[in-house]
Order: C-alpha cells, then sequence, then structure tokens
C-alpha cells in the first residue's frame, strides 16, 4: 500500500529510477484529471520537466496505448491500456475474488448500492460495487477515489489502526459536514471502534448516508464494505436492517477470505 502522505521512500536502499518515476508520475496526473485532457505545457508544468522531454514522452505512451491522443495532437488522456492493467489487478487479487458474491448477497437482502474499498494513503479506492435496485440511488464507479476520512468505507479502515498514525490535517471538505479538524475525527474513530462500524451522514455526498465495516483479514484492516443510501429513502427500521445484513455479510467475507487460500501476501 501506499505510504501516507509526503513523499515516496526509497525501497530497502535502492535507488529510485527517475524516468520510471516520471512515467508513473505522468500517468497518475492524467488519471486524476479523469474526462479533463491536458495540454503538453500543463503537463510539463506540473511535472517540473522540459517541454521537449515531455513531448517525447508522451509520443512513447501513446505508441504502447497507455496515452491518448485528440485529432490535432494538442490533448493527452489516459489510454485504454491503464483500464486493461487495472482489470488485471481486480481479476488477480485473491481479496476481491473472495469478496464479490456476498457484495450480490448484500446486494439481493438490502436493494441498495454496496461497496468494497481498499485503503491506499490518504484515501479509499472502490475495487468494487453493486447498483441499488431503486431509481433513487447512489452513483459509483470502481476506481473512485475519496478521501479517507470523508466517508464511511475510509473511517472504518482508519478506526482499525492506532490515532497517531492519522493522516495529518489539512481534511479536505467534501461538504459542510465532512471532518476538517483532527479532534473531531478522533472523536468519530472511538465512536466507530465502541460502535464496531462507521457512519457517514452526507460527509462525502449530500443527500447520501453510508454504513462501513472493516474486513479483518489483514491486520490492521485495509478493505471494507459499505452500504449507502439517499437520505429519503431511510428510515430507523431500513438502517437497522442495513446494519443487521451488513454485520452478518462481514462475517462472512472473514470467514472465507481470512488467508485467502495460500495467495501471496501482497504489500
Amino acid at each position: 500500500m501506499s505510504e501516507t502522505g509526503g513523499e515516496r521512500p526509497e525501497s530497502a536502499g535502492v535507488r529510485e529510477v527517475k524516468s520510471a518515476a516520471r512515467t508513473v508520475e505522468l500517468l497518475e496526473v492524467l488519471a486524476a484529471r479523469g474526462d479533463r485532457p491536458a495540454r503538453l505545457q500543463e503537463l510539463a508544468a506540473e511535472l517540473g520537466v522540459p517541454r521537449s522531454s515531455m513531448y517525447a514522452l508522451l509520443q512513447t505512451l501513446i505508441s504502447r496505448g497507455w496515452v491518448r491522443t485528440d485529432s490535432t495532437g494538442s490533448l493527452y488522456g489516459i489510454g485504454i491500456h491503464a483500464l486493461l492493467t487495472g482489470t488485471s489487478y481486480l481479476d488477480s487479487d485473491p481479496h476481491v475474488r473472495a469478496v464479490r458474491p456476498y457484495l450480490d448477497e448484500a446486494s439481493q437482502a438490502l436493494g441498495e448500492t454496496i461497496h468494497l474499498g481498499r485503503l491506499d494513503g490518504r484515501d479509499v479506492a472502490y475495487l468494487a460495487t453493486r447498483e441499488s435496485h431503486e431509481y433513487l440511488r447512489t452513483i459509483s464507479r470502481v476506481g473512485r477515489r475519496l478521501p479517507a476520512h470523508a466517508g464511511a468505507l475510509g473511517k472504518a479502515l482508519l478506526a482499525e489502526s492506532p490515532d497517531e498514525r492519522l493522516p495529518e490535517e489539512p481534511y479536505e471538505a467534501l461538504t459542510p459536514n465532512s471532518h476538517t479538524a483532527r479532534a473531531s475525527l478522533l472523536a468519530d474513530l472511538a465512536e466507530i471502534r465502541a460502535r464496531g462500524y462507521a457512519v457517514d451522514r452526507e460527509e462525502g455526498v449530500l443527500g447520501i448516508v453510508g454504513f462501513g465495516f472493516a474486513l479483518r483479514y489483514d491486520t490492521p484492516a485495509q478493505d471494507a464494505i459499505s452500504c449507502s443510501v439517499p437520505v429519503a429513502r431511510l428510515t430507523p427500521e431500513h438502517e437497522q436492517q442495513i446494519i443487521a445484513v451488513m454485520r452478518e455479510i462481514r462475517g462472512k467475507i472473514e470467514a472465507t477470505a481470512r488467508g485467502a487460500g495460500g495467495a501471496p501476501n501482497w504489500r
């Protein structure tokens, strides 16, 4: 997993290969822009490299399918090979494979949107999702990232580690209900540990309440599942049903996925 904030450390004393690092940084920048393509000058300025070097790198990645460009050759975006690699990550991960059937089970039982997420530094990355059966529903997608402090998945995972490992401020405010101070987040994490699950009441998205449950087949937990519900459809009775079903699903997942059948212990 990525380190929490700061620069990436050298691994076991091995010096970083600058050309490889620059390639990865470029792909990460393009991926983070989503549907906003970038121009050559923007990329060169953001990564602090000469235009000529950036142009050569872009052309190399275009030829290999990692970057795409428009008909004028002036706009750049992430390429299809990034999708193929991301899909391979999901297909090869033993925990994702083990969890998927239980996401289906939770979806069938509750009719709401169900997620599987993984902690990655200060964020949570969505690895799998099952959309709600209802017309009024939350919208999500695999590959989406949200700050860990601002959602049920992330808070459930932050609560699994000691407070001193909590990311440093500032915390981004995604809604007026997001935690922006360390003290308020710490108080919430203490409640999560006592309760056994996290609740996100419109902290990440207005109009959406989430319930997050850490999956403890790793120590500390790196994965969590959640159920997201529009506020307009959340009654006290439905909330209790969600908590009961998700607790049961968590137990089934942990019993099945622990050890992941002798698969590699990925870092």
